[in-house]
């Protein structure tokens, strides 16, 4: 970390436990007549204190210093510098990373300079979590089954990432099995006040990170401002570069009361994520005060922030408290450290007590926790809440909007009963939303056990599993007795990482997949994760709902969604009689006593004591050494990907885009499973082809997001979701588009193959959200592999919109309620986009001229959503990595 030059003279001292800490004061600005800053959200705080520490005149100046100071709740858009103090990766995302950090280190060389100034200079964490799949499931060695596959499957990759543990600096790996990232960064990594040794001084300030995970936002329960970048950012970030931002709007959300009998964070996190998508909060910080903090645990808080990508805001933020400082003690921090935070938070005025005053917010929002009930979500969005009481009938909606007017039942192969439309196929206790929170743990397990207790039984077409964020779950739901009633149903230790909620969920067995592709059927899965889009869960799988995971295990009991869980029998006990939900429900004080009796401090001091030593498997993994690494060519996992091929050292003149032709045209809410999938390979889909040609089983394809170090799998993987509907081939599903001019209909990796031979360039046109969901950045990378120019949409989200800029691709955006349908398009037509060539500016208009079929023209102008200068310099240069790569060289 390199500080500023301190113009504004805000530079203090912190004497805390005898030890002294220099800090950029909150206070000073006040103090010099900046009175705003006492009202500013919290967040906004975090934000100051990082402009005022890295002001240098160049990427930061005194007035962005004093406009932020100043900040009103509808003041003009203002681009900030923003540098956080760390990065959070996950392995899907991380290793892509580390290939291009290792591919820079070559270019670097063929430009000749030191391959040593690529080199993380933010500390960067590397959590190996997304591998594990549950191809084994509801036995007692499910967990080391599942196990020895993951390090069979991996170990290209894994060798890979060792290579990068001891190549690069700032750079550590927490092996596989310890947890799922954002669990891991709360309970062990994040630090609340960070420190760094400056000129002999120590400096505190802010814990701050971006994460190559959008779900990086679970860290702002913990009062760590941060949240997902693509990975292409998260890659600057670690150089050196800041974030580029604009000062976001604040939304303020004010809890009071406390959650009923009954009701949990789970459906308190569906509730909030509702409202929020209806207000809109996309590119906006949502910051929740009140006095219903009180009543929120800490893991509480940490599972509303999580689920800020599901409702579309940068990030969900807490304010540091009591709460705050109770559980970095339990959860075995420094006590110098914590004893840092609150004195750190106080001197700052980062602090939340009952009687601080509310900060100014641009608009507000408030909900009465009093008022939530149990909930679902589904059965493709996270953002569709619907009422335990009301499932049953949004099922049979989702049914007869799919033209199925009664259920359908199969014969199962094998088995004596059948499956029917609405059957749950899947039920898993998945992902870090609700794997990190114990209150929600523990009333699964006490669910189980009330439920075994009375005779009930899993379902047998019931693919279950738990998969924990941490080892401190398994450790309390042993204590707690519960382990053994959680296993009687199925729920056995598959695998500690993110599994269904990613669609590692593993296949489906035979007899049931055979059933459900005869019938063609509509069958359900419900998990405790965060995302439900179209094909992430399982390929058989159509409709997926988001439950606590409590309900998780009465679904694993139910077995249907056709029943009311709430009014219908669940099953039928030992002793003839029925059992409702009601009868194996916990009471919020059974669920407090249990967790009391079981989770100690002790816990997480022994599971984190050794995070980085990971499994013998680990261990035992051989990889080469040295500064840059020697490339296997016959890897299919990890491949030199082609983005500084021939690179100059100086850019050439961006240009217009003439002639091109649409590849794709999408509708609303193109997510980025449906850009890139992270699931499953088809065997006869383009990336199917390209590891058969390679020698490589079906068996052992794993899956999309397994191989993101190999550009080759990935780019034709790119729109290869089998749920994508390209309006150019209509009437199809899956990675399909029409050739232009002959219509030759093809998949879409081929037919941009063939413009790339003939020189075409190629637009993607899309309705409103496009990109919405993970940060993913294969759906750039992908994308501009395909020979993509240009994407034309009517809104974006986010982390794809700034991806796409990262990798030279120019977003523009639909203007005046114009669309591809007002338009007409149809994918015969040609464009031309122009005014890139007279002077890029940020949010300019350009010209696109759409040339159709019979020869008619169309002149429409479209907004470009390149927003910052500094975003106009990485288009300049090809993309983000280019732009570094030529600025260390230099």
């Amino acid at each position: 970390m390199a500080v500023g030059i301190d113009t504004l003279k805000t530079r203090r001292t912190l004497s805390v436990g005898g030890a002294s800490y220099d800090y950029f004061s909150l206070q000073a600005l006040i103090d010099a007549g900046h009175s705003n800053v006492a009202r500013l959200p919290m967040s906004l705080k975090v934000l100051l204190e990082n402009l005022l520490r890295y002001q240098d005149e160049r990427t930061v100046s005194v007035a962005d210093v004093k406009a932020l100071a100043d900040w009103q709740p509808a003041g003009d858009e203002k681009e900030i510098a923003y540098r956080p103090a760390r990065v959070l990766m996950q392995d899907f995302t991380g290793v892509p990373a580390v290939v291009d950090l290792a591919a820079m280190r070559d270019a670097m060389v063929a430009l000749g300079g030191d391959p040593q100034k690529i080199n993380p200079l933010s500390p960067v964490d590397l959590v190996i979590d997304h591998s594990v799949m549950v191809d084994h499931f509801g036995t007692p060695q499910a967990f080391t089954d599942n196990v020895k596959l993951e390090f069979e499957r991996n170990h290209e990759r894994y060798a890979f990432l060792r290579w990068g543990q001891s190549a690069f600096n700032n750079f550590r790996v927490v092996p596989p099995g310890t947890g799922i990232c954002h669990q891991v960064n709360v309970e062990y990594l994040a630090q609340v006040v960070w420190t760094a040794t400056e000129d002999g001084k120590t400096v505190a300030y802010p814990d701050t990170c971006v994460g190559t995970d959008s779900h990086t936002t679970m860290v702002n329960g913990l009062a760590v401002l941060g949240w997902g970048v693509g990975g292409i950012e998260a890659e600057a970030a670690m150089l050196g570069q800041p974030v580029s931002m604009l000062v976001p709007d604040v939304v303020g959300f004010k809890l009071t009361g406390k959650l009923p009998e009954g009701a949990t964070a789970t459906d308190l996190v569906l509730t909030v994520t509702q409202m929020l998508r209806k207000l809109g909060v996309v590119g906006k910080f949502v910051e929740f005060y009140g006095p219903g903090l009180d009543n929120l645990s800490l893991a509480d808080r940490s599972t509303i922030a999580n689920m800020a990508p599901e409702y579309g805001a940068t990030c969900g933020f807490f304010p540091i408290d009591a709460e705050t400082i109770r559980y970095l003690e339990f959860t075995g921090r420094d006590p110098a450290r914590v004893q840092l935070v609150e004195a750190y938070a106080k001197a700052q005025g980062m602090w939340r007590d009952a009687g601080s005053p509310d900060p100014v917010f641009t608009t507000t929002l408030a909900l009465d926790l009093g008022t939530v009930v149990p909930s679902m979500a589904g059965p493709k969005r996270p953002q569709d809440r619907v009422l335990l009481s009301d499932a049953k009938g949004s099922f049979s909606k989702t049914l007869a909007d799919a033209g199925v007017p009664a259920p359908r039942k199969v014969a199962v192969e094998g088995s004596n009963y059948e499956l029917t439309d609405g059957d749950v196929v899947i039920t898993a206790i998945t992902s870090c939303t609700n794997t990190s929170n114990p209150s929600v743990l523990i009333a699964a397990g006490l669910v189980a056990k009330k439920a075994v207790e009375l005779g009930l039984e899993r379902k047998p077409w019931v693919k279950s599993s738990l998969a924990p964020g941490s080892q401190v779950v398994t450790d309390y739901l042993e204590k707690a007795g519960l382990t053994p009633y959680l296993d009687k149903l199925g729920f056995n230790l598959v695998g500690y990482g993110c599994t269904t909620c990613i669609g590692n969920s593993g296949p489906l067995a035979d007899p049931i997949a055979a059933a459900v592709e005869k019938g063609d059927l509509t069958v359900a899965a419900v998990l405790s994760g965060n995302r439900n889009f179209e094909g992430r869960i399982s390929p058989h799988v159509k409709a997926n709902y988001l439950a606590s995971p409590p309900l998780v295990v009465a679904y694993a009991l139910a077995g249907t969604m056709t029943l009311d869980l709430t009014t219908d029998a669940i099953g039928t006990g030992k002793d003839g009689k029925p059992v409702y939900l009601k009868d194996i429900w916990p009471s919020n004080a059974e669920i407090q006593a249990a967790l009391e009796a079981s989770l100690t401090s002790d816990m997480f001091k022994s599971r984190y004591g050794n995070v980085f030593h990971g499994p013998d498997e680990w261990r035992a993994i051989e990889t080469t050494t040295g500064e840059t690494y020697v490339w296997d060519g016959g890897s299919t996992y990890v491949q030199n990907p082609p983005y500084f091929v021939g690179m100059a050292k100086e850019p050439g003149a961006v240009s217009d885009i003439r002639k091109a032709r649409p590849l794709a045209i999408l509708g609303d809410s193109i997510t980025t499973d449906h850009i890139s999938p992270a699931g499953s390979i088809k065997k006869d889909s383009p990336g199917g082809s390209y590891l058969l040609e390679h020698q490589v089983r079906p068996i052992d394809f794993n899956s999309y997001g397994a191989r993101r170090g190999n550009h080759e799998v990935m780019m034709r993987g790119t729109f290869a979701n089998i749920r994508l509907k390209n309006e150019m081939a209509p009437g199809t599903s899956g990675g399909v588009t029409v050739y232009q001019p002959s219509g030759e209909g093809m998949f879409i990796y081929d037919a941009a193959q063939k413009y790339k031979a003939e020189g075409t360039p190629l637009v993607i046109v899309a309705g409103k959200e496009y990109g919405t969901g993970s940060s993913r950045d294969w759906a750039a990378k992908g994308t501009l592999l395909l020979g993509v120019k240009a994407v034309i949409a009517e809104s974006f989200e986010r982390i794809h919109r700034s991806n796409l800029v990262g990798m030279g691709i120019l977003p523009l955006q639909f203007k005046d309620g114009m669309s591809r349908q007002t338009l007409g398009l149809d994918g015969t037509e040609v464009f031309d986009i122009t005014g890139v060539e007279a002077g890029l500016k940020p949010r300019m208009d350009l010209t696109v001229t759409i040339t159709r079929a019979n020869g008619t023209v169309e002149t429409i102008q479209a907004l470009c959503r390149i927003d910052t200068l500094d975003e106009v310099e990485y288009y300049r240069h090809g993309g983000i990595l280019p732009y570094v790569l030529r600025s260390l060289a230099s």
